[in-house]
């Protein structure tokens, strides 16, 4: 980037020294300066794109072009237009050159080593070195390195990760515990199953790979237009030379192909290659003021393009935090009563779950009203509060004969006091506040279907999806099932529209490698989402994706302005030089005010209010 930024600044400096000097072989010495300066690398390309037989570009185009004002003398006209194309280049791989590391920043997620058991010792391996069946060992806070069978310890484990899922899952003897899960508070010693080539890390990063090779870029508008003008313009040279020297009588055949040199030098799109660039950057940089990062204008295109929206569930819908939803009390008891119960014997855990319950009740535990503890592994916690035997956990621990209500699904915390069956409260992940406005603005700027996939539980997803508004959910997804189901879909979408996805966490980054465009939440989601992600949401904020994809749609309709207008412009400015009516400085000067005219309509989504 630095390099490019000081090529078109000397190349500046030599075209406007070359102006200030008198007619003479010095001026003429510093035009082809800065023309070789700004367009060596046009001319390279042309060439290795002609001996490869594709040569219908903006490469060729320019290289044709110019070297036609050389033919003629216009040496300020040739160095102009390699400058003016070198700094529309600029424009567009600045904001390209943040592009998707997502394969780099996933290396986070593979671990460096294994702790295996030796000859009586631990010792740290690469995973690379372990095979299946192998004792390891993983301490608390650690990352689980392989796929592996717990074999003693018992330990709560974050999941989220690989699932989505943000409820903590307690482990012990027997369990089957996938690699990238982390041990949050035990020290757990495994049996491999399976190498680390067949590990679920190594699955994620291969997905990742994969996917984002599957992804086709978006191609850029000036090189799918240069394949249609250039051909045409460069026949219409050839005709405009030939056919009246032949066809009418006394045309000079000199003359005529001075005219057709000065047809092509005036079809040299140089509005185009300024505005075309400088209408995305403005609809980036707008975007940018709103806290939405575009990655380049292949984002922005596929965001105005939008026909399928697939979200995430945990920390994209949802805050990825779970709350009291509601508290259902016995007859005989009261609402606060099973809250404040509920509220000391939870307070004796740190389980995520008592966190909440706790935060709820809102107010100090006094620990002298608390008397014996005892916590049932997986099933919650037993505490005299005032002389009182309670006990505030899972269905598993009320007793064989306890049936859970109905409505009592998804996460609930049940309640017996002295024996008494005192009622349950409720918990879940709590839908963020745009949520269902930004499903709606979807709906409404018509997008055909709004998808929510997540790791989570059925029970938990659908009471989401319902809330959200979304059309249709999936649950229980790994990474690999995710990408299985965005495949699916995409082959659903109309040809030329672009199917969007949203996720925050390492588990979605296949998914935003894959989609057209992936959208990261990224004040909270993690560096491998962001990274993987063609947009990124500073805030979090799911209401900003359509208010993105209505600003872009909008630069959007900017940008074809542009094009039809500076078409427009060059078709009348061509037909008058080939007809010897405009000369080529005419055409100069109506191309840059073209050219300026379009700069400025590119402003406007700067100024874009929604």
């Amino acid at each position: 980037m630095n390099k490019d930024r000081m090529k078109i600044i000397f190349g500046a400096v030599l075209f406007a020294s070359a102006w200030a000097c008198a007619e003479g072989g010095v001026r003429t010495a510093l035009f082809v300066a800065a023309y070789l300066l700004c367009g060596a690398e046009v001319l390279l390309k042309s060439v290795r794109h002609i001996l490869r037989g594709d040569f219908l570009d903006e490469n060729f185009l320019m290289a044709l072009a110019t070297a036609g004002a050389f033919a003629i003398g216009e040496y300020p006209e040739a160095a102009a237009v390699m400058l003016f194309y070198q700094t529309g280049e600029f424009f567009m791989d600045w904001a390209q050159d943040r592009s998707r590391r997502c394969v780099r920043a996933l290396m986070d997620l593979k671990p460096q080593q294994v702790r295996v058991q030796e000859g009586g010792e631990w010792k740290e391996v690469a995973p690379e070195q372990v095979a299946a069946g192998t004792i390891f060992l993983v301490k608390p806070g650690e990352r689980v390195p392989l796929d592996g069978v717990v074999l003693q310890g018992r330990a709560w484990t974050d999941a989220s990760a690989l699932t989505g899922e943000s409820l903590p899952v307690e482990v012990s003897a027997g369990a089957e515990v996938l690699s990238g899960v982390i041990s949050l508070d035990g020290a757990l010693h495994m049996r491999a199953l399976r190498p680390y080539a067949g590990s679920a890390v190594a699955r994620i990063l291969e997905l990742v790979e994969n996917a984002a090779s599957k992804k086709t870029p978006t191609e850029r508008f000036i090189t799918r237009f240069a394949r249609y003008y250039t051909p045409v313009v460069v026949i219409a040279a050839v005709l405009c030379a030939v056919l009246p020297p032949l066809l009418v009588p006394q045309a000079q055949l000199k003359d005529w192909v001075y005219r057709a040199l000065v047809f092509l030098v005036i079809s040299c799109p140089c509005a185009l290659v300024l505005s075309v660039p400088m209408g995305f950057f403005g609809g980036i940089g707008a975007a940018a003021r709103r806290g939405v990062l575009l990655k380049g204008s292949g984002s922005l295109e596929a965001l105005a393009h939008g026909e399928m929206m697939v979200f995430d569930k945990t920390g994209t819908l949802t805050t990825g935090h779970f709350a009291v939803s509601g508290i259902y009390p016995e007859e005989g008891f009261s609402a606060g009563k099973l809250l404040e119960w509920a509220a000391y014997a939870e307070s004796t855990s740190n389980h995520p779950i008592a966190a909440a319950v706790c935060k709820a009740y809102g107010q100090g535990i006094d620990h002298a009203r608390l008397g014996d503890v005892c916590e049932q592994a997986g099933c919650g916690v037993s505490v005299q509060v005032d002389g009182q035997k309670v006990f505030a956990g899972g269905a598993g621990g009320m007793g064989a004969e306890f049936k859970a209500p109905a409505g009592a699904q998804g996460t609930a915390v049940f309640v017996r006091v002295d024996g008494k069956y005192a009622g349950y409260i409720t918990l879940s992940d709590q839908l963020k506040p745009d949520t269902p406005r930004a499903v709606a603005e979807l709906k409404r700027a018509g997008f055909a279907k709004v998808v929510m996939l997540t790791g989570d539980r059925k029970s938990a997803a659908q009471a989401v999806a319902q809330q959200a508004g979304v059309d249709e959910f999936y649950a229980g997804l790994l990474p690999a099932d995710k990408v299985a189901r965005v495949e699916q879909l995409l082959k659903e979408k109309t040809p030329g529209r672009t199917l969007l996805f949203a996720g925050d966490g390492i588990n979605d980054a296949p998914v935003l490698a894959r989609a057209d465009a992936g959208i990261a939440m990224g004040a909270l989601g993690s560096d491998a989402a962001v990274e993987a992600a063609d947009v990124v949401l500073t805030d979090d904020n799911p209401a900003k994706i359509p208010q993105a994809v209505r600003l872009s749609r909008f630069t959007l309709r900017v940008v074809k302005q542009n094009i039809w207008f500076s078409l427009g412009v060059k078709a009348v400015v061509l037909a008058l030089g080939a007809a010897g009516v405009a000369n080529l400085w005419e055409a100069v000067f109506a191309d840059v005010g073209v050219s300026v005219l379009a700069v400025l309509n590119s402003l406007r989504p700067l100024a874009y209010k929604d």
